[in-house]
């Protein structure tokens, strides 16, 4: 298969999974699409549990290491800013209009496209397993967190994201907590009672100035940022409870777990973790596929933004065609220029690897 029929063919698909709703939790539709898409290509076994998609390559050896290529094929909903008609896939002056176009559509068909590329290449180095989830942008009970553990074992992940193609070699983990600073109720004309906003006030100035001794090279400083507060119902009664939210951004210089016994150790307030499981993502630059990368002029930087790479235990290199300044906005697009140049950097980057 030539690399311009899988450029013209990853188009293609995408044009459909767009024309075909697939709102995170409600995929179905478009699994139904992916498994099609790689029969009809010549992909002898696809498996399927719940909405994800995953196949291996031809010549799968256990005895060889394996890289995971992992996407996700649902989007948000639609943003009420939308001009066009989100589900129509329309193209004008190069530029491919739609819902989930530009996160993930152009980075999915893109390792799919690439996938079939080596599909049936024999004495690889390394077997090429595709993974095209479900569930990504709500973190659903379906996500790839529940496929996880049923894929052969893999040695490290390319995560298909809008990135313009550059190497994000690092991606800040994610905990919101809960705080809950204690007081005592008392009427506020009097010296009664113990005011728990002054509590937290405390512990709020704590996560304001607490700098963690390690800093990432790529990803920075651990960042807390508190981002909600609650307290009292009455003018005149001084508060028994004071609570409020913390946003933490953590880095892969420690766990979440790391993080979190700090936090309790210095703060008086009582501290629940609504969510802890997105954790810090990072492959060293001296990994091969990154040194790939960096031969064909790709950046590399450390990402900001979540993605299933959270969920993934071993090195993974985020990086796709599109751009995340585009995602989640009204009248969603891709330029089709950068799904075929996806393809080329992807088969060229890999092939350094694999071959």
């Amino acid at each position: 298969m030539t690399i311009k029929s899988l450029q013209n063919n990853a188009v293609e698909l995408l044009k459909k999974l767009i024309s075909t709703p697939s709102i995170s939790g409600d995929e179905d539709k478009t699994a139904v699409i992916l498994v099609d898409f790689l029969k009809t290509n010549g992909v002898e076994k696809v498996n399927r549990q719940d909405n994800n998609v995953w196949a291996l390559n031809k010549y799968y050896d256990e005895d060889k290491p394996t890289v995971l290529f992992n996407s996700h094929h649902d989007t948000v909903k639609v943003n009420p800013g939308y001009t066009r008609d989100p589900f129509s896939p329309d193209v004008e002056d190069g530029i491919l209009y739609g819902l989930g176009s530009n996160d993930a559509g152009g980075p999915a068909v893109s390792l799919l496209s690439t996938f079939l590329y080596y599909y049936e290449k024999q004495d690889l180095k390394y077997n090429i397993m595709v993974a095209i989830t479900a569930e990504e942008e709500n973190s659903g009970p379906h996500c790839i967190v529940s496929l996880l553990p049923n894929l052969p074992d893999f040695e490290f992940a390319i995560v298909g994201e809008p990135t313009q193609m550059q190497m994000a070699i690092a991606e800040k983990g994610l905990m919101v907590l809960e705080g809950f600073a204690p007081g005592k109720a008392g009427h506020a004309a009097r010296e009664e009672g113990d005011n728990a906003i002054y509590n937290a006030i405390k512990d709020i100035a704590w996560f304001q100035n607490y700098e963690f001794a390690k800093e990432s090279k790529v990803l920075g400083k651990v960042k807390m940022s508190v981002t909600q507060i609650e307290a009292g119902k009455q003018h005149n009664v001084v508060p028994a409870t004071c609570k409020y939210v913390v946003d933490v951004r953590s880095t892969e210089d420690y766990t979440n777990y790391e993080i979190l016994d700090v936090i309790k150790k210095n703060t008086v307030s009582k501290i629940n973790a609504r969510s802890i499981r997105f954790n810090p993502s990072f492959i060293p630059e001296e990994h091969p596929i990154v040194q790939s990368g960096l031969k064909l002029g790709r950046k590399p930087y450390g990402s900001p933004t979540l993605s299933d790479q959270a969920f993934i235990s071993q090195p993974s290199l985020k990086m796709g065609p599109g751009d995340s300044a585009r995602s989640h906005t009204a009248d969603e697009y891709i330029k089709i220029s950068e799904i075929h140049e996806g393809i080329e950097l992807y088969i060229k980057i890999v092939g350094e690897v694999v071959k």
